[in-house]
């Protein structure tokens, strides 16, 4: 359906002073990026009820192939020289899926939509759908960076959560959840199709070992699907964060196979496994260094405590699941002090992660699902 059609069967727009605020936690993890990267907080912003305002801003950033760049602040206010630099770079193809970026934007443009009837607004948003839908691999998976072939960039990716996102959000497109009852048919069949591959994307690329089934890698090579690495210091491993995402969105399935039934299990088995105990993970206050992706003024350590709560790594060995870390060397060190400050202050080396999962989610599914 095209979006003049749609203005003409739905109510009168909404003026812009009068439209509620849309949800901007998507946003949050290109916000922060954009702020580490040029070390302030302080700038002039939008308003979060400025919704025509962030809207156009969506727009300003939208790339002529429908994608965005990572790490940009929708809100905040661009300069007549900003707008005319980023029409001048439309044609440019520097387009990502990294740090949870170009579905929340298209989220956004639709819910724009909805509430202004502003026909600019479906554009963008059916243009970002279709750059979503073709940046799929054939394997179902998404990739780090679309139409880039540079480096890790085409990999399949679960790092930052690509895949599970994508897929729920495709999933919402495909039922005509509010705001996409404005995407076509044809649309929403791609996207239906599109949420099937990526499922069974997933269920293949669980890592075996000994035949038994673990969690996820951070990257597959987009044509062998071997588990590679990505930035020097994310050397192939399981991905013990990403791993959580990817379990919580296997149960959100409304009627799980028997196959996504043994993923979610053999993962929860795997988590429960692989928690360190004895060891605590601490943040303390340190002399202020500038980087240059941000700015430090602390430091972390682990020190050994017998009543420290479980905690995992954000790395395990492929072959025997032992937790690793490395440093921008490309090294594997043994002991977060060889990791330089600089990586450990600016990456969760250690976490919490699958504590709610275990203890809250997982139960309330097997309940759901009668296990």
């Amino acid at each position: 359906m095209r979006c003049s059609l749609w203005l003409a069967l739905t109510a009168a727009a909404v003026s812009a002073c009068a439209a509620p605020p849309l949800p901007l936690d998507a946003f949050a993890d290109c916000i922060h990026h954009w702020q580490n990267s040029h070390h302030t907080t302080d700038y002039p912003r939008l308003a979060e009820d400025d919704v025509r305002g962030i809207a156009d801003n969506i727009l300003l950033f939208q790339r002529a192939n429908g994608g965005w760049r990572e790490n940009e602040d929708p809100l905040r206010i661009l300069s007549d020289d900003e707008q005319q630099q980023l029409l001048a770079a439309r044609a440019k193809t520097d387009t990502s899926l990294d740090n949870r970026n170009t579905w929340p934007q298209i989220a956004y443009l639709a819910g724009a939509f909805a509430l202004t009837d502003d026909a600019r607004y479906c554009d963008g948003a059916l243009r970002g759908l279709d750059f979503l839908l073709a940046a799929q691999h054939p394997s179902g998976g998404f990739p780090h960076s679309y139409p880039s072939t540079e480096g890790y960039r085409p990999h399949l990716t679960f790092a930052d959560d690509v895949l599970p996102d994508v897929l729920r959000f495709l999933h919402q497109v495909a039922e005509a959840r509010p705001p996409f009852a404005f995407v076509d048919a044809a649309r929403r069949a791609r996207a239906a199709a599109a949420v099937e591959r990526g499922n069974a994307c997933i269920l293949r690329l669980q890592v075996r070992q000994g035949g038994r089934r673990t969690i996820w890698a951070g990257q597959y090579h987009h044509a062998t699907l071997e588990p590679v690495g990505a930035r020097s210091f994310e050397l192939p491993g399981l991905v013990c964060r990403e791993s959580v995402a990817v379990v919580r969105y296997l149960m959100s399935l409304d009627t799980p196979s028997p196959e996504v039934v043994d993923a979610v299990e053999s993962a929860v088995a795997w988590f429960r496994g692989a928690a360190i105990r004895g060891l605590r993970y601490e943040t303390f206050d340190a002399e202020p260094v500038k980087y240059q992706w941000h700015t430090s003024t602390t430091d972390r350590r682990t020190v050994p405590d017998p009543a420290a709560p479980p905690l995992w790594a954000r790395f395990y060995d492929l072959e025997t699941s032992q937790p690793f870390l490395a440093n921008r060397s490309g090294q594997r060190v043994p002991q977060l002090t060889d990791v330089e400050r600089e990586r450990r202050t600016g990456y969760e080396w250690y976490g919490r992660w699958p504590v709610a999962l275990l203890e809250r989610d997982y139960p309330a599914w097997r309940a759901r699902v009668g296990r």
